[in-house]
């Protein structure tokens, strides 16, 4: 039983330096052959397009969640994705959305390239194997192996820059840990049943827009941000507010598509029912929005995505996003 391991590009993956700065480069054997003790796991190494994160689809995801199903069904004991961390938190999570299997579905990258000193690729995909192959991993759908921590890709956040503890979680903190090679799971969320399968003609059809509110808005943003969209994510102010004078705007809009409640502040839920005022949590749900609960505003945008391209109706979207959020 071996573990497979697609390469996505990004950081990890970089070598050598060009007029413009570093460049891909290495293949995913040449990944692997970098690490030590990796050569002692049983591995497969698939390359994918080498691409940057930021050029990532959900097309490309979601045909990637299929090729790691299929070697799940060869008998691979679990897949190790590795890809730009730009973009990482959305797409582990679109993939756990979809990711039927017991076998652990595993992302990980790096922070500082191999050109760096210490740079931290080596070591994170040393633990994504071990996790990908660990049988404590099992049941758990998507995780993110970094820093030698452990995280449910629907809790998980790229909380700076350039830090190599970037990846957090911080609603949750982290399953568990990778110590001394031993992968040591601390607590065991329950799983949600994966969404069911989306046609990609109709997932790239499907548009969604974002909006972060800030001090002084402008409200005819709105308008504009949503036409052609089928949907729409508002990330409020704490708990989950907004100017007054985007509630009837917001209300109006929510008529017309779902519009999903959630906070900018990267933790912590949007409210139900704590405040009253115009542009309150509770004002907003009374004119239609949906809450988003713990979802920060780029998970929310994935769901709605997915939940729109696969025909779910407005009762089914906020059923929904109570379960996620």
């Amino acid at each position: 039983m071996s573990v497979v391991l697609f390469t996505l590009g990004g950081t990890i993956a970089m070598a050598g330096a060009g007029p413009t700065g570093v460049i891909a480069r290495l293949t995913g054997a040449e990944l692997a052959a970098a690490v030590p003790g990796l050569a002692d796991l049983p591995l497969q190494v698939r390359d994918v397009q080498a691409v940057p994160s930021a050029d990532l689809t959900y097309r490309r995801i979601l045909d990637l969640v299929a090729a790691a199903g299929a070697a799940v069904a060869d008998g691979a004991t679990g897949v190790v994705v590795s890809q730009g961390t730009d973009t990482l938190e959305e797409t582990a999570f679109l993939a756990d959305l979809v990711w039927p299997h017991p076998a652990p579905l595993v992302f990980t990258g790096a922070m500082r390239n191999p050109t760096l000193a210490g740079p931290d690729g080596p070591a994170n995909l040393l633990a994504a194997v071990r996790v990908a192959a660990a049988p404590a991993a099992r049941d758990l759908g998507v995780l993110v192996a970094f820093n030698d921590e452990i995280h449910a890709a629907r809790y998980v956040r790229k909380t700076h820059s350039t830090s190599t503890a970037t990846f957090a979680s911080p609603n949750a903190g982290p399953l568990g840990h990778v110590i001394e090679g031993e992968v040591r799971l601390l607590t065991r969320p329950a799983r949600h049943a994966p969404l069911p399968p989306v046609d990609p003609d109709r997932l790239a059809a499907t548009r969604v827009a974002l909006h972060t509110v800030t001090l002084d808005d402008e409200v005819a943003l709105l308008d504009g941000l949503a036409h052609g969209r089928q949907g729409l994510v508002v990330a409020g102010f704490g708990v989950g507010h907004v100017p007054p004078a985007f509630a009837p705007v917001l209300g109006a809009l929510a008529e017309r598509m779902p519009v999903v409640l959630t906070s900018r502040t990267g933790a912590g839920a949007v409210l139900r029912h704590t405040y009253g005022a115009v542009g309150s949590e509770t004002d907003l749900q009374r004119r239609g929005l949906v809450n988003g609960g713990l979802l920060d505003p780029y998970k929310a945008k994935v769901l709605l995505r997915l939940l729109l391209a696969g025909g779910t109706d407005r009762e089914g979207i906020a059923a929904a996003f109570a379960r996620h959020g």
